[in-house]
């Protein structure tokens, strides 16, 4: 048998345009109350010609009690909830009227009451309590699921109930069942998402009872008042709806010619369903649905607790994990540390076999994980994909991600991947992996043919048979707890880096205003200290020359010889220091002077500074090696000081090689340009390369080579200055290289340089 149809998750379930027999439907405008649409059945139960009653209102059709018509047209709080209003009687027997609101107009449906199945809620009462004390005391979920399956079979008489629970991909496994011999047991089967697409789920959302009381109905058509121009009626909420004919052939298929479904909703969610089958066809009261209803919700409820519960003890136990974690992270001066020298929590607190940090491009890894390129491509795929999301989760990496199969570590495939991202900026995330978990799942016939089209039509499969299949590459799956967990130590450690940051910025802040007090101050002390130094070596030459003017200081005079020599070692001291002095003005006034920037000819920058260094190579063989250097945007009088001191040094630890060679270099980027010097002088270690551009600082004795040990550290606050780095490469008795870079003005300007 085929069905001329298109795909089942694309038919418009909600709008079928017809109902099922056991009963009829009208509708009339909410305003007015006209008949706008009839079912061509009521005829059958009533004495009236359908299309004689459209147009006309319903208070005139005599088909309701006035009662009952008081009850149909009063207001209520939610008009699209179906109510119940009382039995109408009719040619054909006793019809139950319920109503709704669907757009303007209000729904009608008679659904007639079998004799055979009369009844009331009233007499259900023993059996809904002990059903609810049944229900309230099942302490394990598979407890619940079968309590509740055997309660459901009994209340509606059907052969078989299953409990039918869906997961993360909508596929349906069987949780619960009870059942007689006539049809076969279906527990622990699983059904593909294609059985129920996801429009028929959102419609088992909404409305929760849904009864086809015979597979073989003949669907009646909805008929609309001529000269009317009606949309579409949505039947979501209708007791009576007509279902798809493709799930009609479904159940004929499954060999079970009645159904009657009861949606499990938890917290807004279709959580799975309660399903009963009969094998022929059968009738649910409605007593008995409001009474199935009512229970089936009492077990949501009692799902959602025993689910809380257990989210809740899960929590508690991951809690002293993350505390101890928290700990660990706040003693570290990287947190990273605190996580990956910590396995033994890091990795059990999502239930983990391995876990990866990258941070600002540096990837720390424990366990089971990709190799550091492997991390480094799931994270560019997280960032470019998944950016907008602070907690990402699959069980499947291979099918989420393109290439995620080859992901693998000492054979264990890293299948399930949780990650939280850290930095939007800096693409930095946690991540943990899982191994894969491979399993074998029962399914419900073989789900490859769940739906097998032909041209135009859709043929639901015939066979249910236990169908079995080897899931791979697959992991076990990530559970709220576990999500809600990650998504606490990503608060954490975000507060963790941001409590640094500011921490930072303070101490910054500090640093910044100590230096600038420290700058007026030097600035102040060498500008003041000059004047006195000054008069020290002039007021020392004065007596100098008045010793030996007196003749106090000729040779043969022991007294006086020495105190010449005294007078001259003032004289070289105070040189010295002011010396120092100049050197420390000049460091201050790199720090307080503005930046001119301007367009510097380097190569002629680099001749001059050679010129003004001329005395300094009197009797020296020095050769020169000066590349094309180009230009820079940057102060002139600045520049100049960097290289003239550069020179200076190459010149200076250049002194006691027969030929000097020194160096001079531009290497040019998109966002700057890098100078170097270069000598073959005394170099120096490079374990004390921290030193090397601190204030008063010296690797070389004072009597070996002079100096003030001021004109590195200019160096690299002038390079800093204009948004630049200085630094330096020696060994020793081999030579040394000093680079210094100035960044374009475009890169400049976006540093505030």
């Amino acid at each position: 048998m085929t069905t001329d149809l298109q795909a089942c998750d694309q038919e418009p379930i909600r709008i079928p345009g017809h109902i099922q027999p056991q009963g009829f439907l009208l509708s009339i405008d909410r305003k007015t109350t006209e008949l706008l649409r009839i079912s061509a059945n009521v005829g059958q139960f009533a004495d009236v010609d359908p299309q004689a009653l459209l147009g006309r209102k319903l208070e005139s059709t005599a088909l309701l009690t006035p009662a009952l018509l008081q009850a149909v047209l009063a207001r209520e709080s939610s008009p699209q909830t179906p109510r119940t209003h009382g039995i109408a009687k009719l040619k054909a027997g006793k019809f139950l009227v319920i109503s709704h609101v669907s757009g303007g107009e209000r729904v009608i449906e008679f659904e007639y009451v079998d004799p055979a199945f009369d009844g009331s809620l009233d007499l259900l009462y023993p059996d809904m309590r002990a059903a609810i004390e049944a229900l309230q005391a099942d302490r394990t979920p598979a407890a619940l699921y079968q309590s509740a399956a055997r309660i459901i079979r009994a209340l509606t008489g059907y052969d078989r109930a299953l409990v039918y629970a869906f997961d993360e991909q909508w596929n349906g496994t069987v949780v619960g069942e009870d059942r007689n011999e006539r049809l076969p047991s279906y527990f622990d089967l699983r059904f593909p998402a294609s059985d129920i697409p996801a429009q028929a789920r959102e419609l088992y959302r909404m409305n929760r009872l849904r009864l086809i009381a015979d597979a073989d109905y003949v669907p009646v058509p909805i008929l609309e008042r001529e000269g009317t121009s009606l949309g579409p009626l949505d039947l979501s909420f209708a007791v009576l709806r007509s279902v798809s004919p493709v799930h009609l052939e479904y159940m004929r298929n499954m060999g079970t010619p009645s159904s009657f479904s009861v949606s499990i909703v938890v917290g807004g969610q279709l959580w799975g369903l309660i399903s009963t089958h009969h094998a022929e066809p059968r009738i649910v009261p409605q007593h008995v649905r409001a009474a199935c209803d009512f229970l089936t919700q009492i077990m949501a409820m009692q799902i959602e607790g025993q689910t809380r519960s257990s989210h809740a003890a899960e929590r508690v136990e991951r809690q002293a994990l993350q505390a101890r974690l928290l700990a660990y992270m706040a003693r570290e001066e990287n947190f990273v540390k605190g996580l990956v020298k910590h396995p033994e929590d890091f990795l059990p607190l999502v239930d983990a076999q391995g876990a990866a940090v990258m941070l600002n491009g540096v990837c720390y890894t424990v366990g089971d994980t990709p190799d550091e390129d492997g991390v480094g491509s799931i994270v560019t795929w997280l960032a470019e994909q998944h950016g907008d999301q602070d907690v990402y989760s699959t069980d499947s990496l291979a099918e989420a991600m393109p290439g995620g199969a080859r992901f693998e570590h000492d054979g264990e495939a890293a299948a399930g991947l949780l990650a939280v991202q850290i930095s939007q900026i800096h693409r930095s995330y946690v991540l943990w992996f899982r191994h894969e978990l491979v399993r074998t799942v029962r399914w419900g016939g073989d789900p490859r043919q769940a739906k097998q089209p032909g041209v135009g039509r859709l043929h639901p499969r015939l066979s249910f048979e236990s169908w079995q299949e080897t899931v791979r590459d697959r992991s076990a799956p990530w559970t709220a707890p576990q999500l809600d967990t990650a998504a606490l130590l990503r608060n954490a450690i975000i507060g963790i880096v941001m409590r640094k940051a500011e921490e930072l910025a303070d101490i910054t802040d500090e640093l910044k205003r100590s230096n600038r007090e420290l700058e007026a101050f030097s600035y102040s002390v060498s500008h003041d200290l000059r004047a006195p130094f000054r008069h020290i070596v002039g007021y020392a030459e004065l007596l100098k020359d008045e010793l030996q003017a007196t003749g106090d200081a000729a040779p043969d005079n022991a007294t006086g010889g020495r105190s010449l020599r005294y007078i001259d070692t003032i004289i070289e001291s105070a040189h010295t220091a002011g010396k120092l002095v100049d050197g420390l003005l000049s460091f201050s006034q790199a720090g307080r002077m503005s930046l001119a920037r301007e367009d510097v000819d380097v190569d002629r920058m680099v001749e001059l500074c050679r010129h003004l260094l001329q005395p300094e190579l009197r009797g020296r063989k020095v050769e020169f090696d000066v590349g094309p250097l180009g230009r820079v945007s940057a102060d002139p009088t600045m520049l100049r000081q960097v290289f003239q001191n550069l020179l200076s040094n190459a010149i200076k630890y250049t002194n006691g090689r027969d030929v000097a060679k020194i160096k001079i270099t531009a290497t040019r980027s998109p966002a700057a340009t890098v100078f170097m010097v270069q000598d073959n002088g005394v170099g120096f270690d490079m374990a004390y390369v921290g030193k090397l551009f601190g204030v008063f600082q010296r690797l070389h004795r004072m009597e070996d080579f002079e100096g003030t040990g001021i004109g590195l550290a200019n160096v690299r606050r002038i390079a800093e200055r204009h948004g630049g780095s200085a630094w330096a490469e020696g060994v020793v008795d081999e030579g040394a290289k000093f680079y210094f870079s100035i960044p374009n003005r475009e890169t400049a300007e976006n540093v505030g340089a």
